[in-house]
């Protein structure tokens, strides 16, 4: 298991870990033992997530770790441009030494009718839920290869199979994301790196409030249930073998 010595303990890297699934994985994760690095766009919110993950107690400690400032880094990054994206995987190796799980859940969701769709946000789909996610991908997997294997978990939707009209743009891109993830999965086996993608259904975060204020909370998955799947992604590969997608729905028996 994990420990809480910032020299051994292993790393968690995830983007759009200010809020929601992001920083629900990154408080389970940095809970488990792991060092943890997150990147978002909002400085608030990015600072408040550095604040609570720092002062986190870990499950195998009786207080919070004396190495705090050391095992969390958070760094403001905008992945509508890849270069940020690089450089946010890039700093947090230099940082910590390693990555040993990559978490690939930001994402943008426009809900658009398909002929109103822009240039731009077009552009920005693709940027942030395809061209990031590839980049990021790609730079974990180089050091993966070198440092003796590790896991990407990919945060996809159950849009990606079953997208709703007005949703077509955002269900293409985690289409894309499953795909990429299936099609890793030999390439990674050699090098004992893992790749799996999480379907959440609808998950009570602020991007679906944004888009649907009056969706039925009891129709929601709580981003906690997300978190432990990815847990489970990374813990045990004879239930969550690499290559295939879990859906997660408001059901207790989808949940780890």
């Amino acid at each position: 298991m994990p420990t809480s010595s910032p020299k051994t303990a292993p790393v968690c890297v995830v983007t759009g870990g200010s809020s929601g699934i992001g920083l629900a994985t990154a408080r389970l994760m940095r809970q488990t033992g792991y060092r943890i690095a997150i990147c978002g766009r909002n400085a608030e919110r990015l600072s408040a997530a550095h604040e609570e993950l720092v002062t986190l107690k870990q499950d195998n400690a009786s207080k919070p770790s004396q190495t705090g400032e050391q095992d969390v880094l958070a760094v403001q990054a905008d992945l509508d441009d890849a270069d940020q994206a690089v450089e946010f995987l890039q700093r947090s190796i230099k940082e910590f030494g390693d990555v040993d799980v990559l978490v690939n859940n930001a994402a943008i969701a426009p809900l658009d009718k398909f002929e109103q769709i822009s240039v731009e946000t077009f552009e920005s789909v693709v940027n942030v839920n395809i061209r990031a996610g590839f980049y990021l991908t790609q730079t974990a997997w180089q050091h993966m290869i070198k440092s003796g294997g590790g896991t990407i978990v990919n945060i996809s939707s159950m849009s990606a199979i079953d997208p709703f009209p007005g949703f077509s743009l955002y269900g293409a891109s985690k289409a894309w994301m499953d795909l990429l993830t299936q099609s890793l999965a030999s390439e990674g086996e050699p090098h004992g790196i893992r790749i799996c993608s999480i379907r959440p259904g609808a998950v009570e975060t602020p991007l679906l409030r944004g888009l649907f204020p009056d969706f039925p909370a009891d129709q929601c998955v709580p981003p906690e249930s997300i978190a432990r799947m990815v847990l489970g992604c990374v813990q045990d590969p004879k239930k969550y073998p690499s290559g295939e997608f879990f859906p997660v729905t408001n059901q207790p028996e989808t949940t780890v």
